[in-house]
């Protein structure tokens, strides 16, 4: 069986930092795209950034470069999310991602197959 289970999240003061983790279980994910994407509150799930199978080439929304930085670590079947300078716009529940096989990276929700359960990143002002 195939599970993200995705970590980190918190209760943090703005200017803050904050590292997500995602491991998968239950196959190798080297060859699979990953991402990150975030629901706010009553808002649509959004594409927050993005990770390639391939060459570790990324791909972000423009809120959060600079900011955020996403990685992989294929060895331990590990994604990243670091998130530094945190603003209150950044909270949200933050999920992680799997897409198809040998895929580029994509930015919709239908790019991706496997979800985690999501982990809360609340922002205070």
């Amino acid at each position: 069986q195939v599970q993200l289970v995705d970590t980190g999240g918190g209760l943090v003061q703005a200017g803050d930092s904050l590292r997500l983790s995602c491991v998968a279980r239950g196959r190798t994910f080297s060859s699979y795209p990953m991402a990150w994407f975030r629901q706010a509150p009553g808002k649509e799930r959004d594409f927050v950034a993005a990770v390639s199978w391939s060459d570790g080439s990324t791909d972000y929304v423009d809120s959060v470069k600079g900011r955020f930085t996403i990685s992989r670590d294929n060895a331990e079947n590990m994604v990243y999310l670091q998130m530094n300078s945190l603003k209150p716009e950044d909270t949200a529940v933050y999920y992680c991602a799997a897409g198809h096989p040998l895929s580029p990276l994509g930015r919709e929700q239908y790019d991706y197959d496997y979800w985690g359960q999501g982990t809360q990143v609340t922002v205070s002002s």
